[in-house]
């Protein structure tokens, strides 16, 4: 029989007897015998018994006659180790019972896992034929990209062709022009060695005349015999008149020795005037193809992005890919049968119906618990959690709970009107269960409500007020969100003159249309959201039903959408103003406030200040001079309530590209 030894533990062999105490009809657990624990080396020495022993060959001898080749060869060698426990069991009389119960466990998890096996086997083939199809698919797509990718190359050759063209051809008109200001260079000097030229013959003309003129005055005067005195003074003057004369000629040549006959220089300027008009244009050409080779080499780059984002993605999809559930299942097994599973499941995802069943199951566990273990009273603790002990579990349904939130909603909402000043959630909360239910009782009640919104994700009204109440989300998007659809019922009551409750589709998209800064895909979604329930010949809307809630305070598919298209736009903000803070990990207010004003120009100074506050968690007039980590901003913007003021700067030279 099994005893403890010395130190606690079970002992090596069945019992601490000697090999001559072990009966003789090979059952050495029937007869067990006390022994004393000091003796530890009489303990080493004992020799195996003759059962085990006889146990150990008969073993054997049944693995070795075994033929392991065969495909079952595991249950066939599982065989002898089953009849060697049964004989065993057998021999346990005392134990049986615990034993047989261990052994036939064994056999009906075994049973379960060959059965889990063979239900599994389709699947493996089914994933073999899926991971075939994506890899053709994968090959196609590469096969595609291939030709695009040759194609962006010949036209990339072609340009690069003509734009060594035009660079030869600009070399060739600079090599003209040069050639043209070497020949008017050689002009211009030939015509100043004729200009030279003329100026020395024009002087020996006039000193020929002046000799004539010389030789015959003295004719003359020998001939008449003229007063030599009035001669010399019309020399003298003659003289003077010359002088001046030859004064007012190299004023001349020296002011315009340099000047060239118009008809020449209107001809060359001409000529210049078309070769530099000729070269601005080759000039602009060639700027235009720069810019369109840049450009095609931007577009081939998103492309070759593209094409690797798109194979990570299908190696991915096709490392994750599993075959699809069959939810229908689920509703055997939900309370409420097929008609709540069908509410439940309409219009969800696969990942959606996970985080349901999830729900389903962790309420209905909840359902199953009396008590909740109490948190105790540390500063960690939240304030409405702080208790020692047990806390006992109200139970509530579903629609309890929704229905005791609201109720905290509007009597928070009156007080904060009342007194005029924004309150806590958290000491609210528990404010108003103490004085609705009582000191006593207010933690049983703050501990279930607790629990049932940590459960229940799924529900609008539950997930919210435990986003807020743990701080998740600021306050200011839970009023942000019900004013934007207050504000649309509104307008849309409005535009119904005829008081009907109904809008026909036409009178919805032109009011869906005054949301400036929505694009047209999400007002579309809107319109389709809201005729959702209607069929493809009916034209009104029941605007009204849009924003009804079950009693559970499910809201319906149009106001869904609404809150989803806020949190998407306020998420798409904040990656415009991540993506202008560009590599920094830390920012300051007045880069903060700049990079705010760049994505959204309309922006004004209050709703600045308000960002900036969100962002720091400081006051207004606090200096802002602290720098913080860009993620620790952003999360604060992300949990608060933070919109886009004005259209986005880039919407209109962007107008191609929607939705960037």
């Amino acid at each position: 029989s099994f005893q403890l030894s010395a130190r606690g533990h079970w002992s090596t062999w069945p019992a601490f007897a000697s090999g001559q105490s072990v009966l003789r009809n090979h059952k050495p657990c029937c007869a067990p015998e006390e022994r004393q624990s000091g003796n530890k080396q009489t303990l080493l020495t004992t020799p195996k018994p003759r059962y085990l022993e006889q146990l150990e060959s008969y073993l054997r001898k049944e693995l070795q006659s075994l033929d392991l080749t065969k495909k079952n060869s595991q249950e066939l060698k599982l065989q002898p180790y089953r009849e060697i426990f049964e004989f065993f069991i057998d021999n346990f009389k005392t134990y049986k019972p615990l034993l047989s119960a261990i052994k036939n466990e064994y056999e009906v998890t075994l049973a379960h896992q060959k059965k889990t096996i063979r239900a599994l086997e389709p699947l493996k083939a089914m994933v073999t034929t899926v991971s075939e199809e994506c890899t053709r698919q994968i090959l196609a797509l590469q096969e595609k990209e291939k030709d695009e990718i040759n194609t962006l190359k010949q036209e990339k050759q072609h340009l690069l062709k003509f734009i060594d063209n035009m660079k030869e051809e600009k070399n060739s008109l600079q090599t003209q022009v040069e050639r043209l200001q070497t020949s008017v260079a050689e002009e211009y000097a030939r015509y100043l060695n004729e200009y030279g030229a003329r100026k020395v013959l024009l002087a020996k003309l006039n000193d020929m005349h002046n000799e004539r003129l010389e030789m015959t005055r003295h004719q003359v005067q020998d001939v008449k015999g003229e007063d030599v005195v009035k001669l010399t003074l019309a020399l003298k003057i003659a003289r003077q008149d010359l002088t001046k004369a030859q004064v007012k000629l190299n004023t001349t040549i020296a002011d315009y020795g340099d000047v060239v006959p118009r008809r020449d220089f209107e001809s060359l300027e001409k000529k210049y005037s078309d070769l530099l008009q000729e070269m601005k244009t080759l000039q602009k050409d060639f700027d235009q193809l720069h810019k369109e080779y840049e450009a095609l080499l931007e577009i081939h780059r998103e492309t070759a992005e593209e094409r690797d984002n798109f194979c990570a993605e299908l190696q991915r999809v096709q490392h994750n890919c599993t075959p699809r559930p069959n939810w229908a299942k689920c509703s055997e097994v939900i309370p409420g049968g097929a008609d709540r599973w069908g509410r439940l499941a309409e219009g969800k995802t696969s990942d959606q119906l996970v985080g349901v069943l999830l729900e389903e199951i962790g309420t209905g566990a909840l359902r199953e618990i009396n008590v909740f273990p109490g948190w105790g009273k540390g500063d960690q603790v939240p304030v409405y959690l702080r208790h020692e002990g047990e806390v006992k579990n109200k139970k509530l349904t579903k629609k309890d709970v929704v229905n005791i939130l609201k109720d905290v909603w509007r009597e928070k909402i009156a007080l904060e009107q009342q007194t005029g000043k924004r309150s806590s959630l958290p000491e609210f909360f528990l404010s108003y269960l103490q004085k609705k239910y009582g000191d006593a009782a207010a933690m049983e009640w703050s501990y279930t409500l607790y629990e049932n919104m940590r459960l229940c994700r799924s529900n609008h009204v539950l997930s919210s007020f435990y986003d807020i109440l743990t701080g998740k989300v600021g306050e200011e998007q839970y009023h942000g969100q019900n004013q934007l659809i207050s504000s649309l019922q509104k307008e849309l009551a409005a535009r119904d003159s005829s008081n009907s409750g109904s809008l026909t589709s036409k009178q919805f998209r032109q009011e869906a249309d005054s949301f400036p800064l929505k694009r047209k895909e999400s007002i579309q979604e809107l319109v389709d959201a809201s005729r959702c329930k209607l069929d493809s010949t009916e034209d009104l809307i029941d605007y009204i039903s849009l924003f009804k809630e079950d009693e559970e305070g499910n809201a319906e598919p149009f106001v869904a959408k609404l809150r989803t298209q806020y949190v998407r736009e306020k998420q798409e903000y904040l990656s415009q103003l991540k993506n202008k803070l560009g590599d920094l990990t830390e920012v300051n207010a007045d880069d903060l406030k700049t990079a705010f004003c760049t994505i959204d120009p309309d922006i004004d100074d209050q709703t600045l200040d308000t960002y900036i506050g969100l962002a720091y968690q400081v006051q207004r007039e606090q200096p802002d001079q602290e720098v913080v980590p860009v993620e620790t901003a952003l999360e604060r913007l992300l949990a608060g309530d933070v919109r886009r003021v004005g259209p986005s700067p880039r919407e209109g030279s962007t107008a191609g590209f929607k939705g960037e």
